[in-house]
């Protein structure tokens, strides 16, 4: 059941699966038809809108809470955190993660040169090529990725090969959207 809030403040939305950016007007009434990740997907006009985390307080819902890594932390540390920050990038109209999706394809690591922080690549995918979403889904996992402290730069890459299909979800997924 969806909730209804009305929008405090003018606010950028982005239509799903389009990808293109609107202005949600102070006033509006929406319904909320999920807030995972810190993202939310709002139902406004007949269209699915999707809300970066930050903006979430125009619809009265708390922002992302700040992830906690330790400033000199080791690679493993940084690998470990990178994984726990991709499983809070949700696909705006399923309700379930992109790791678990299976839509991380790969996640390096890497030290930068005379530095403490750490370069990151994650090569990801979508769940379908012409998706309109996909340069915001890899914005999201870019500017989620560099609030760990850390982690300097951020490269995500969006590969179609190969390309996703259901047996790539893991079996709580495929169980949770019924495709067993």
């Amino acid at each position: 059941m969806a909730e209804q809030k009305e929008v405090v403040r003018d606010c950028l939305a982005t239509i799903v699966p389009f990808g293109e950016q609107v202005v949600l007007p102070n006033g509006a009434m929406v319904d909320v038809v999920q807030a995972l990740g810190g993202s939310v997907t709002v139902s406004y006009g007949g269209r699915l809108l999707r809300i970066k985390g930050e903006d979430a307080d125009a619809v009265g819902l708390p922002p992302p809470e700040r992830p906690d890594l330790p400033q000199h932390a080791t690679a493993a540390e940084v690998e470990r955190a990178v994984w726990e920050m991709l499983r809070t990038c949700y696909d705006p109209e399923i309700p379930i993660d992109m790791v678990e999706l299976g839509l991380i394809y790969g996640c390096e690591v890497q030290p930068q040169q005379d530095d403490d922080g750490y370069a990151v690549r994650i090569t990801m995918t979508l769940t379908a090529p012409g998706c309109g979403m996909g340069d915001v889904l890899a914005d999201e996992v870019k500017t989620k990725l560099t609030t760990l402290p850390p982690v300097q730069a951020v490269d995500v890459v969006v590969s179609f090969d190969p390309p996703w299909s259901p047996e790539r979800m893991s079996e709580a997924a495929r169980l949770q959207s019924g495709l067993f």
